[in-house]
């Protein structure tokens, strides 16, 4: 392999599946970019060569947050016993820590923990509303990157600005996994925000000295626990990288009606609206518990997002709701009481 090795490609998708808009025209004329997946042959890492940053702009309105789910909560429990057992709990300073959410659950159990994110909306005078950046004068604080590092152009040159700004110290990263992507057939889960698609042995090239990795979330995340200072640009030899040939082979099928309802009005929800407009049978509604989504519209196809509660009073029993993560399907029935037809598409 020489060069970059082109891996996937897909057209004109919104740049940022978290940002929800007023109204369904508004949703339909977001700004779009082009996603090319390559591998580099001297790092083996996997990036989108199209991405442009100019695209892209991170502000109060982009909403993320995912732990109104029980399932999900669950998770941030597991990460926080990660982060205390090897970061400890002091000294400690989440990067990218959008509406602090995380980071107040730390400091619920007992932590001291600063942070930074330019959306940040609350009133914590520990949490500075912009990107990490040296002026911010960080200094010998063990870091937690939660879900930034597929967002950076330059993840290895990130990483190296924040061990010299910082002085050295642990560092817990958690990203997507690309192997969970690729096995699942997850075509729904490669979209614009995201730069970068990790493997577990790529997080563990980056460092010299890594102390604890593994797979968290169902698999679909990965994590690793390393000494900062020891930041490199992978070298080691690693294969080239084949998508299978039959990646978007779930994406269409005789199942499929436009009276389908999507639950999980996210970056999966976002993807998987499009697509399946773009073949001609666009769902009906999307699904979300997040109130900051709740009566708005998807980028990209425009879909109104309801609550569960306007689901349970306008969507019909038996109706088909594709479930855009599998983790979530158990409190999804319970919250509709069974009453629908449901199907997970990550559950390949």
């Amino acid at each position: 392999m020489t060069g970059r090795k082109p891996l996937y490609a897909v057209d004109r998708v919104p740049v940022l599946q978290n940002r929800v808009f007023a109204t369904a025209a508004e949703g339909r004329s977001c700004v779009r970019g082009d996603v090319r997946l390559v591998q580099d042959a001297s790092t083996g890492l996997v990036f989108n060569e199209a991405f442009d940053a100019a695209l892209v702009e991170y502000d109060r309105h982009y909403n993320n947050e995912q732990s109104l789910s029980p399932a999900f909560g669950r998770h941030l429990d597991d990460v926080a016993r990660i982060v205390r057992e090897w970061l400890g709990s002091t000294n400690l300073l989440e990067v990218g820590c959008g509406k602090a959410v995380f980071l107040e659950r730390l400091a619920s159990l007992g932590c001291r923990i600063e942070g930074c994110d330019p959306t940040y909306e609350g009133s914590n005078p520990d949490v500075a509303r912009a990107f990490y950046a040296r002026g911010l004068g960080y200094r010998n604080k063990h870091i937690v990157l939660r879900h930034v590092l597929e967002h950076i152009p330059d993840p290895v040159g990130f990483l190296q600005m924040v061990a010299e700004a910082n002085g050295g110290g642990r560092i817990y990263i958690e990203v997507p996994c690309f192997d969970w992507i690729l096995a699942h057939r997850a075509w729904f889960d490669i979209f614009y925000e995201h730069v970068n698609y990790f493997r577990l042995t790529d997080l563990e090239r980056m460092f010299g000295e890594v102390h604890a990795s593994g797979r968290i979330f169902g698999g679909q995340y990965l994590y690793a626990v390393a000494e900062l200072a020891t930041v490199r640009a992978p070298r080691a030899a690693i294969s080239p990288l084949d998508f299978p040939p039959d990646f978007l082979s779930t994406l269409a099928g005789p199942r499929l009606s436009p009276n389908d309802v999507i639950w999980g009005a996210a970056s999966r929800g976002v993807i998987y609206a499009l697509l399946r407009e773009r073949l001609g049978c666009p769902a009906a509604a999307a699904v979300d518990v997040n109130p900051a989504k709740q009566g708005m519209y998807l980028p990209g196809t425009g879909l109104e997002i309801l609550s569960p509660e306007h689901c349970l009073a306008c969507i019909p029993p038996g109706r088909r709701i594709c479930v855009m993560n599998s983790n979530y399907l158990d409190e999804i029935r319970d919250m509709t009481t069974d009453r629908y037809t449901y199907e997970a598409i990550d559950d390949v």
